[in-house]
């Protein structure tokens, strides 16, 4: 007996089983079934929300009340075509891009904060 036999096991042949006839049909069926999953799980909202931003930034107008995406609340001056001019305080106006605008609030509803 070799040493390395208690740390190695020894490999025996094993005996080939016949697959399935119809194995190969069934892991294609498989692969289709778990790409689907993943385009209706994962891909399908992610690009429904994109679309959804989208036509956020393209309705927005001159004194709507909106979030940036970091929190900040206030009023729009200015629109661009890549910056949003925001008044935030009286007097206070600070540039953003268009795209860290992430909600439109309800006329009215930074007079009551």
């Amino acid at each position: 007996m070799n040493p390395l036999d208690l740390l190695i096991p020894v490999a025996h042949a094993q005996a080939t089983s016949a697959a399935p006839p119809n194995a190969g049909m069934f892991n294609i069926f498989l692969i289709v079934a778990f790409i689907g999953i993943f385009y209706f799980i994962g891909i399908r909202p992610q690009a429904r929300r994109a679309k959804e931003h989208r036509d956020l930034l393209a309705k927005l107008q001159k004194g709507d009340e909106v979030v940036t995406s970091g929190g900040l609340a206030g009023r729009v001056t200015e629109i661009g075509d890549s910056f949003i001019t925001l008044e935030v305080a009286d007097g206070v106006q600070m540039k953003f891009q268009r795209v860290a605008i992430a909600m439109v609030l309800p006329r009215g509803s930074l007079k009551a904060s």
